[in-house]
């Protein structure tokens, strides 16, 4: 999956989100910079199909589709020739702000799936599994928290968890909703903790297939700028590899569909004749005696 941000911006005069353009995609880790307080969770919304942008386009194309030519504050996927922010697939289903929606989640964004901070972490869990359509009862939730190795936080206040426990939990309880190929971590910064520590939570998840896109402020993006750049040159120098394989692989394909082998002499030659047994060989002329020949 692969969502196109171009030129998005909210409020009438970029107040809520200045002009920004960016991209994510399945397999990688984006990294944009944000200020202020509320912005980070409006260029979640956005970049969700959760809110539809006063300027610029929102796109994305599943699997081998094409991303769509999208005008107006419209949020479109490939498939979609729609108008307004108001598309709709050619059979009358979800248009393409729904289907965004159901492709990606919002991790811990304030004010919107942050958890309520005096919640007990095993009934933020019991939620999520809800969420995702999973067993909730009290086994099942006790399971999933020793399963997310998370079970020694099972009391305690969500708020008071540490910061890389909280986002790798939450993190992984998104993406066990049915659908999501895509995650957003928004502003997991703003609790004071090592950047290379959810930087870790992000890579995980895009090594797993994952789009995911990591909206923190400009001094952690400047932080984990080389190791991003570094993640990034290591997955196009893998796919390339992967690419190159394939390749390969369909060409030898082909040269063996295409060649002429040598004939099998033992399969090409005229077979002997079967052997005839005496119990069934015609009987011979009798052999005229001597008197018979005078």
């Amino acid at each position: 999956m692969k969502i196109i941000l171009n030129s998005v911006a909210k409020g009438d005069h970029g107040e809520n989100l200045p002009e920004t353009s960016l991209s994510y995609e399945s397999g990688a880790v984006t990294m944009v910079a944000v200020e202020t307080a509320q912005r980070p969770t409006v260029l979640a919304l956005l970049a969700t199909g959760r809110m539809t942008p006063d300027a610029g386009t929102v796109t994305f194309r599943v699997g081998e589709d094409a991303a769509g030519d999208a005008a107006g504050g419209d949020v479109r996927d490939g498939n979609d020739m729609g108008a307004g922010g108001d598309v709709r697939d050619e059979d009358g289903g979800p248009h393409g702000m729904a289907r965004l929606r159901a492709a990606t989640a919002i991790v811990d964004a304030p004010d919107v799936s942050e958890p309520v901070g005096e919640l007990k972490l095993k009934a933020v869990v019991q939620e999520e599994l809800m969420f995702a359509g999973r067993p909730s009862n009290r086994s099942a939730t006790l399971a999933a928290l020793d399963d997310l190795g998370v079970a020694g936080f099972a009391g305690w206040e969500i708020q008071n968890v540490p910061t890389a426990v909280r986002l790798r939990l939450l993190t992984e309880l998104a993406s066990l909703r049915p659908g999501v190929e895509a995650l957003v971590l928004t502003a997991p910064d703003r609790r004071g903790s090592d950047p290379f520590e959810w930087w870790d939570v992000a890579a995980d998840a895009a090594l797993r297939g994952f789009a995911v896109l990591v909206i923190a402020s400009p001094a952690s993006v400047d932080v984990l700028a080389e190791v991003s750049a570094r993640f990034e040159a290591d997955r196009l120098a893998d796919r390339e590899r992967r690419a190159a394989e394939a390749r390969a692989a369909e060409a030898a394909r082909l040269a063996d569909l295409l060649a002429d082998p040598d004939p099998d002499p033992a399969s090409t030659s005229t077979p002997a004749p079967e052997s005839v047994s005496a119990d069934t060989q015609p009987p011979s002329a009798p052999t005229a005696t001597t008197k018979d020949q005078a």
